[in-house]
Order: structure tokens, then sequence, then C-alpha cells
């Protein structure tokens, strides 16, 4: 029994009826660089669970996951979608992520809530730039994962070339579980190391399929191969390594145990391979999802501060604990409208239910409880601890934010964005498109948090910012389209900061103002100082004699943080940057809050001027995979954009260079890079960080902004 706020009573209730129990249930991601299969891969996924009754195609528009209009047009996954599916009795929670950099966020607060992952490679382009960026994030999270290599009926495929591609870029310990009869065009099924016996598919669907004895002519190299396997997982399994080195028989439940706890552990990371195109592999990645990758009670129990005593507390994965759970995914729905999605960490949630939102401090009602299916809904009338469902009626949370039981209030780690890089000026055609584009351009802030939205007070035009040029190529489309905002747009612009090079010490400023009865007093006096590339601003107050009562120290800081945001150069937000408050003085009858905000506001615009101010531009890691024979023209043409040249490779005969490239260089390049190429290279991009601009360069942005 437990206690549980609804509406305004307390009511006492036993837990919910589970039709899964726990433990058979899994909550997974599916990773990986665009184009090497996820979205087909989970099309095959919901068909062979009986989910769907219709394989949807990515080429054709038709992917059940992929939605959005922008996505089918495209042929990319822009958004997460998630969906719930069965296997063998055990229930999969699935999100399918995008593959594009400009995306990444959705990813990452994916991978915030999920317990494991697929990473999908291509057997023929093997761990691609994105495939790196997503496999970091995993990392960052402690998320266990299986690998499945698609497509080895591709030509060019190599499947033991891409594994061995995944130990070297990754730093990973991949276990291959299995390998694929024939490879390319010949690739005809797949022999499965653990039962020692191939499996074939009878059918163009892949419904039909069955276990057979290896081919003759490939036992050796299964024997082989499987016996790299048992050396590779006897490692760090007692058991397994005492029974292969007196050479007992190693059983099947043996080496499936060993597997999963090595795979629970991140000490390596099951291989199978397939092609989801064509029907082939679906089945056994399944079983591995069930038999290798964790269910909520496997992960560690999730932490956060208590807001009322500030002490660490524990939510154990349990449907009899107070209920928890994050939001990770804001939505807007035409017919529903908000939807917030979360995941539950502990506990239970009724419809009806009044929970506490312990970021924002208020509280929230549940009105409706949905299980998602991509953009499909099924009404619940609860949510148990493991589930990732969404809610309507949440008003006031946000992505990140922790909802919980009012009775046992706890605040989760929230999800940490990165800042954009590129911004465009939107203004609406009309008069009356004004309101509905402010409307809708917060909608697609909510959604997305690493879209964002500001004012420029002397253009007086609205500038949206994101994390790359398609970030807002999307956005502009879903604000003609969904909100019907018709709206000019300008073009991109790189978004700078300003910081400084030198250390300025005892910059006093006194804002005094005397008009007649009570005035205005603030006296402060700082010191600044340069910090390390990606430190942000750090305020450090060193008052220790009461030069400065403690109740004007906020108010300090808050003004020294407006100042910070327009830098003296061309207006552009400061970083990398620390403040000492580190002197000043009061009156007694005069001195106030306002005061001693201005005055921080006046010292630090002061200070910045003799502190050797730069601007910064964000620079680009560029990764250009190119024919042997452009390689001279696209190098010269990289060196042309400011950029610098870090590393060069070959594989599966294409040349790879990574090389760091300011972002303001770089518009436009996938036109000019296919007119060098003729359309036979591909290149991938993330922001990598921002360095100071050239002083050439500096001098035309300042001109450009101060317009002279």
């Amino acid at each position: 029994m437990r206690s549980t706020l609804v509406g305004n009573d307390l009511e006492t209730e036993s837990a919910m009826e589970r039709e899964i129990p726990l433990e058979m249930v899994r909550n997974i991601g599916i990773m990986a660089h665009i184009d090497a299969g996820k979205t087909t891969t989970t099309e095959r996924i919901l068909y062979y669970t009986k989910k769907t009754y219709k394989m949807g195609e990515v080429h054709d528009g038709s992917a059940v996951m992929d939605w959005m209009v922008q996505e089918q047009e495209r042929g990319i996954t822009i958004t997460s979608a998630a969906t719930t599916c069965q296997w063998n009795g055990f229930q999969i929670n699935i999100i399918d992520t995008p593959g594009h950099v400009d995306f990444t966020i959705e990813v990452e607060r994916s991978l915030r809530v999920l317990d494991g992952a697929i990473a999908i490679f291509d057997a023929v382009e093997g761990v691609e730039p994105q495939s790196e960026t997503v496999w970091r994030q995993a990392d960052k999270y402690g998320v266990p994962r299986i690998c499945f290599m698609n497509k080895v009926d591709r030509v060019g495929a190599n499947y033991s070339s891409s594994v061995k591609n995944i130990r070297e870029r990754l730093d990973a310990k991949p276990v291959p579980i299995q390998i694929p009869i024939g490879i390319e065009e010949t690739f005809s099924g797949i022999i499965d190391l653990i039962r020692m016996k191939s499996i074939i598919w009878h059918d163009e669907l892949g419904e039909k399929y069955g276990f057979e004895e290896i081919p003759r002519d490939l036992v050796e190299i299964a024997e082989h191969e499987r016996k790299k396997m048992i050396e590779q997982v006897a490692e760090f399994d007692e058991l397994l390594l005492e029974a292969y080195i007196e050479g007992s028989e190693i059983t099947e439940e043996m080496l499936t145990g060993a597997l999963r706890n090595g795979t629970l552990k991140a000490r390596i990371v099951p291989v199978l391979c397939g092609s989801a195109l064509k029907n082939r592999g679906i089945q056994p990645l399944l079983d591995a999802i069930v038999s290798f990758l964790p269910s909520p009670l496997d992960v560690p129990p999730i932490t956060g501060e208590n807001p009322l005593t500030h002490e660490i507390e524990e939510r154990t994965a349990g449907d009899d604990e107070p209920f928890s759970a994050l939001a990770f995914k804001i939505m807007s729905e035409p017919y529903v409208g908000k939807l917030t999605y979360f995941r539950v960490y502990s506990g239970e949630v009724q419809t009806g239910t009044t929970v506490i939102n312990t970021a924002a401090g208020g509280k929230e009602r549940i009105g409706r409880i949905l299980r998602m299916h991509a953009n499909h809904r099924e009404d619940l009338k609860f949510a148990l601890t493991g589930d990732i469902v969404a809610a309507v009626g949440l008003k006031e949370t946000k992505t990140g934010d922790t909802i919980c039981d009012p009775l046992h209030p706890i605040l989760l780690e929230p999800i940490v964005f990165p800042e954009p890089v590129i911004s465009v000026a939107i203004e609406p055609k009309t008069r009356l498109d004004q309101d509905r584009l402010n409307e809708s351009l917060a909608r697609l802030m909510e959604e997305d948090p690493t879209f964002q939205v500001s004012y420029d007070e002397e253009s007086g035009q609205t500038i949206i910012s994101g994390m790359g040029e398609l970030h807002l190529e999307v956005a502009v489309d879903r604000l003609l389209r969904e909100f019907n905002v018709d709206a000019n747009v300008g073009k991109p612009q790189v978004s700078y900061r300003e910081s400084i090079k030198a250390a300025v010490k005892g910059v006093r400023s006194r804002f005094v103002k005397q008009t007649g009865g009570r005035g205005q007093y603030g006296d402060v006096v700082i010191n600044i100082e340069p910090l390390p590339r990606g430190s942000g601003y750090v305020f450090e107050n060193r008052i220790h004699s009461g030069e400065i009562p403690k109740e004007y120290i906020p108010s300090v800081d808050r003004g020294l943080r407006e100042a910070a945001s327009n830098g003296v150069l061309a207006g552009y937000p400061v970083v990398d940057l620390k403040v000492e408050l580190a002197g000043g003085s009061f009156h007694e009858v005069d001195s106030s809050e306002l005061a001693f905000k201005v005055a921080g506001s006046i010292a630090l615009k002061d200070a910045l001027k003799k502190a050797e101010p730069v601007i910064l531009e964000p620079i680009m890691r560029l990764e250009i995979m190119v024919p042997e024979e452009y390689i001279g023209e696209v190098i010269a043409d990289v060196n042309s954009r400011r950029g610098r040249i870090e590393d060069m490779w070959t594989r599966s005969g294409r040349q790879h260079i990574v090389a760091f490239v300011p972002l303001a260089e770089l518009f436009g390049y996938a036109t000019d890079l296919r007119s060098l190429t003729q359309g036979r290279a591909t290149y991938h991009m993330d922001f990598y960080r921002y360095e100071e601009v050239p002083r050439g360069i500096s001098s035309e942005i300042i001109s450009r902004v101060k317009g002279y």
C-alpha cells in the first residue's frame, strides 16, 4: 500500500496490475550515422513483432517511424519517435533516433532515459562520423549496447574489417556472435556462433526461417570464430574461463549468461549482422535484445537531490517505490495540444493524478497518459516503472524537468544541451502574422532546446538560432506548413562570441544618483581574467570584510551577467571569463539592489575594454569521404576556407580527411563539394569549439555590425 495525492486528496491504493514483469521490459534506442539503416531496421522489428502488418520503407516515404512530412520528403529521421512492441513475451520500448548531426540533441535526450541501445553500422562504411558521436554519447550515460552490422549484402561490404574498425575508432571491445554466410550478392544467411547453427531465411519477406547445420566449407571458419568469441568473453567470466581451460563442454546457457554479464557491465559489445532491407537478420537481433540488453532492474538506481533537505536520494526501480520520472521530450500535437514524453524511473502514476515538478517548483495535473506509436496514440489508465509514455496536461513542464510524488520530492539530474552555432533573421510578411509567428516560435523552442529565439534591439529583427543549416531549414519549413506562418527568412549568420586575452585588476565603478529624497549608491571593484575555451562565465565573491552587504552580492552578479551578454566589440555574448568581486562600499540609506546591479554592469564594460577583447568564431570538425582522384582539389578547397587538415586515412578505396574549418566559411559547402567531385564525395561536420578570429576578419565583423 502507498499514499498518493490525487487532485487535492490523499488516497491510499495498491499497486496497479502489471501485464509484463519488470525484468521482461527493455527500453532501447536505435542509433547510427545517417543512412546506416536505423529506420529500416525499426520498421522490420515492428513487422516481425506484429506491431504493424506492412513494412514501411524510407525510400518511398511510407516508414511508420518517419511520420513528419519533412522526414518523408528528405528520406531522413529528424525527430526521435517512440513505439512499443512485444517479442517472446518481452515488452520492448523503442526510440528511433536521427542520424544527422544537426539533430544530435534527439539522440542525447533519448540516451538519457534509455537502458540499452542498438548501434547500427553500414558494413561497407564501418564507423562513420556520426556513429562516433552517438557512441560517445552512449559512453557518457553508460548505456550498454549491441551492434548490428547492416548491409552485408552491399557491394564493398567487409564484415571483419568493419568489426576491426569498431575496435580501433571507438576504443570498444566488439565480440562477433554471428558471421555472415557469403558477403555482398552471395549473402544468404547467418552462422550463430553460440548455437553453432546456420540461420537461413526461406522467403522474401523474411518471415520463414530455420536453424540448419553449418555448411561444410564454413565449419572450420565457424569453429575458429567461436573459439575467438569464447576467449574474449572468458577474460572476465571465471566459470567460462575454467570450463575453457579444462576443455569442458561450454553450453549455450553458459555462453549467453557470460555475454549478458559482459554487455551489462559495458565490458564487451556483441556484434550481429544482416540486411534489414533484404529482411535478413532481424529476428536474431530481437533475440539478442532480450538476451543481452538490460531491464530497468539491471541498471543502478537513479539518484537525485531532495529539494527540501538537499540530500542525495536514490529511487530503485519498482512499482511500490515513490513515483519519479524525467520529462525528456515535448511535442505540439494539433489534436491533443502539448505532449510531454517521460520515462518512469520508479513508482506508478494514474491519469488525473497531481504531481510536482521539482525543477519548476509547481504542481501539475496529468490529464491523459498515452502510449505512443510514432504519431499514433493509445490511451492508458496508468504508467508503471520502466514505461516510456506521453502525458497531456503538463503545462509548465519542460525538457529535462523531474515530475514526482508530491510527498516524496526528488530532483533528477537534468539534460545539458549544446549551444546553437548558426542564426538567421526571420520576420512576418504581414502584421497579422506577427502574433502567430511569436506563438509558433515559442512552441518550437519548447519542443527543441537547441532551437533558440532572440530579439535584436538595434535592428528590430527576430533571430532564430540552431545547430546547422538543415536544422534551421526544417524549423522554417515547419513554420510555413505546420503553423501556417508566412515569413521572410534572411541569410544564415554565424553565432560569434567575445572573450578577453588579458587579466585586469582593480576596476572600480560607482553608481551615484541623487534626485531629492532617497538616492542610489553602489560601488564595486572587480578583477577579470580569461579562462580556457569552453569555460563560460564564472563569478567569484572575494569580499569577506563586509564592504558590501551579502544581500547585494547577487545583484552585482546579475549586473555582471547582463553586461556579459553584450560584449564591447560587436555586442556578442562574452564567454570564457572569470570575474572576481574584490571590493566596494555602500551607503546605509541610498544603497539598493538596483544601484549595485548597475555598478556591476558598468564595471564589467570598463574592464572588458582594457582586457584586450577579441571575437571568437565557431570551428567545425569536418570529415570528408572522397575518391582518391579528387583529393588534391578537396584539400586545396579546405585550405582556401581557412581550414587546417588534422588527419587523413584510406578506407574502402576512399580517402577520409579530417579538418577544422570556421563555420563562416562552410555555408553552401554541400553544393561546392558536389561540384568539385562530380557528386562522388560526402561529408559530415559537427561543432568543435570556439577560437579567436584573425584580426583582419575581426575588423570586418565589427564594421558590419556597427554599419560602417
